[in-house]
């Protein structure tokens, strides 16, 4: 007996562009690894649109990048006199991202600082108004060719990361961030007014927290271009239905051309064994097998979101794949590929090939649709994400595709992107599974 149809995609039915601003992420390959371990061609494949600079320390040890203390080491020094600022490692890792054509999104300020009791570089700057002027500078070195600088079109400026985290990231109250949030906008703001200027990337959109900061903006006559938050979690529909939550908020409050942007996102199972309590049978549970962070769930998890978000008010996204290797990487402790990194993959063939979106719909609760055509609509591609589902077989009406030759591989836990056969009903096709759990299929059409 046939299963009853699940889901729907009409290729006839055209709603909107492919959204490639909700597929960015926190990685790029290694400057420090180049020679060892090629990620170069591994990280092209998944093609991100843009990545965001937080860690970027951290995933290249020994290299004085991004982070604000590298760049201006001396900080009662003169922002002014270019000879302060140590910017040559930071524009060689920008010049490799150029390589790859991906965009930058800077996060200014530290990266996250991992030490019990004393801090070294989470520290909240002394003068408000004399950071202020060094991240100008920084500013000014990356889009305007100051200090023998570039003129590169990095749009989006984030300032600070988690300061609600504590004192791993910042060391003074959030009313002395909020005030410190709202100087430092308002002075980029009055130099580089083109320029998108924000954040605050905090740990999870908590409304209390920005209404706050925004009241801190609002007394110094500024207002952010966008707000940015982070999340993890397992629950792909709370995430998705974040951002409306978010544009709800903040058009209430008079923000209404603020953008939204989640940029840390990943799923995440439990933290015991990943940033706690880490033991063998912890770290086991929270990254391995099918439920772990590397696994199939996580993979289903990440293709869901990215489809979901197709239809909220997100602006921009970029995804907490970080590093090459371990919790938040792309590859196995053995350098293979782990489940995350072929979801991405994925995705960014939808993002590259196929612009023009068009009318899905599902009925079941685990399944998630994205659908697309090439621009001059002679191929089309569907994925299928089916996260945690308890189906065998997933069952899809597709019109506007009848006389289109039709393929499809299998993202699942013993599969990696494998060619499997489509059962074709009329208009009906039916994808069959190894079994219940998540599984994700990308259909191609030529017609």
């Amino acid at each position: 007996m046939l299963e009853p149809v699940i889901a729907s995609a009409d290729f006839s039915r055209e709603s909107g562009r492919i959204r490639k601003s909700l597929h960015g992420s926190n990685a790029v390959p290694r400057m420090s690894n180049r020679n060892i371990y090629n990620f170069g061609p591994m990280y092209a494949d998944m093609k991100f649109t843009a990545s965001r600079t937080h860690d970027w320390a951290l995933w290249n040890p020994g290299q004085r990048i991004i982070d604000t203390h590298f760049l201006f080491p001396l900080p009662k020094a003169d922002p002014a006199d270019p000879a302060n600022y140590y910017f040559d490692a930071t524009d060689e890792y920008f010049a490799q991202c150029a390589e790859f054509g991906t965009e930058v999104f800077y996060r200014l300020g530290t990266s996250i600082e991992h030490t019990k009791g004393k801090h070294f570089n989470a520290l909240m700057p002394e003068d408000f108004d004399r950071y202020a002027e060094v991240l100008a500078g920084i500013v000014r070195h990356y889009t305007r060719g100051w200090a023998d600088g570039f003129h590169y079109d990095i749009r989006y400026w984030e300032i600070w990361n988690e300061a609600d985290l504590g004192p791993q990231m910042w060391s003074g109250t959030l009313a002395q961030f909020e005030e410190f949030f709202a100087i430092v906008l308002k002075r980029l703001k009055s130099e580089f007014p083109e320029l998108k200027i924000g954040g605050p990337a905090y740990c999870w959109f908590a409304p209390e927290k920005f209404e706050s900061l925004l009241a801190a903006c609002r007394r110094r006559e500024v207002a952010p271009d966008f707000i940015s938050w982070h999340c993890y979690t397992t629950d792909a529909d709370n995430l998705i239905a974040q951002p409306a939550k978010a544009r709800a908020f903040l058009d209430e409050r008079g923000f209404r051309e603020t953008e939204l942007c989640i940029n840390e996102w990943h799923y995440v199972l439990t933290w015991e064994g990943l940033h706690s309590k880490v033991t063998e049978e912890s770290f086991k549970r929270a990254m391995t097998g099918p439920t772990g962070a590397l696994g199939i769930d996580s993979a289903a998890f990440n293709l869901a979101v990215l489809s979901g978000w197709h239809d909220t008010p997100l602006d921009s996204a970029f995804y907490y794949g970080a590093g090459e290797v371990g919790t938040w990487g792309f590859r196995t402790l053995l350098m293979g590929w782990n489940k995350n990194y072929y979801s991405m993959k994925m995705f960014g063939e939808i993002v590259t090939e196929y612009p023009v979106r068009i009318a899905t719909a599902s009925s079941c609760g685990s399944v998630y649709l994205l659908g697309a055509l090439s621009e001059d609509k002679r191929r089309g591609c569907l994925l299928v994400s089916d996260y945690r589902g308890e189906r065998n077989a997933l069952v899809v009406a597709v019109s506007g595709m009848a006389d289109a030759e039709v393929s499809a591989v299998l993202l699942d836990d013993a599969n990696d992107l494998a060619p499997v056969p489509v059962e074709r009903a009329g208009e009906t096709l039916i994808l069959h599974k190894n079994g219940c759990g998540s599984a994700a299929f990308l259909l191609s059409f030529r017609r």
